[in-house]
Formats: C-alpha cells, structure tokens, sequence
C-alpha cells in the first residue's frame, strides 16, 4: 500500500478546516491543520508534507507573507512544495499577483470539493 500524500492545510475558520480534512481524508490523504501562516512555517521546519493549503486571510501571517517565506526557505524541497490558496476575496488580488507570490492554484470560497481534491491530486502525483 502506497503512502499517503501529506496535506498541510492553514485555514483560521474551523468549519472549512473540517470540511476540507474529512474531503481529503477520504480520498486517502494524510492531513495535519493549523491555523495561520507562522505555524505553517514551524511545521515545515519539523515535517515534510506534499502539498499546502493555504487560507489567503489568516491571524498572526497570512497566506501571501506566508507563501513568499515558504519559496525563501533555504531547504529547496521544501521551497518548492505545491502550495494552493484559498480565498473569498480574490478581487483583492489578481492571478498574476498569486503567481508572483508562489502559488501553484487559486481555488475560491466557497469552495468547489470536486475542484478542491482534483488539484490536490494534479498536484501531488507521483
């Protein structure tokens, strides 16, 4: 049996935190959540995931800060590790800035769960 692929999610709403985990979960992800851009970063120094979800708003980093830190880590595997953002406000940034930033994909809220495990296994595929 293969291993699963780990999914990193930073999302401070704890309804699409949960929502999002049971999605991946049944679909054979391995999933760990936290709640903002810092501890995405405290995670990724202890672990190795194949792929990051990340909230666009978020206490303490969001996930713009929080994407850039992750392309500027001095571990290149770890730098470059998918990261999709998720967002309700994408008018306040267009495609173009997220992929600046370091975005892989943007999915939005509310969000689309077919959409949602179809570029985490895009994005994941070994």
């Amino acid at each position: 049996m293969p291993t699963p692929n780990r999914v990193l999610i930073a999302e401070d709403s704890s309804v699409i935190q949960n929502l999002v985990k049971k999605i991946l979960e049944f679909q054979n992800f391995e999933i760990t959540a936290v709640k903002n851009g810092e501890q995405v970063l405290q995670m990724l120094q202890k672990e190795h995931f194949d792929i990051i979800l990340l909230d666009i708003n978020m206490p303490v980093m969001d996930g713009m800060e929080s994407v850039k830190a992750i392309r500027a880590l001095a571990d290149k595997d770890k730098a470059r590790v998918p990261v999709v953002a998720i967002t309700g406000n994408a008018r306040n940034y267009s495609e173009e800035e997220f992929k600046e930033a370091g975005f892989n994909e943007v999915l939005m809220k509310p969000l689309n769960f077919d959409k949602l495990v179809m570029v985490v296994k895009e994005l994941t595929d070994k």
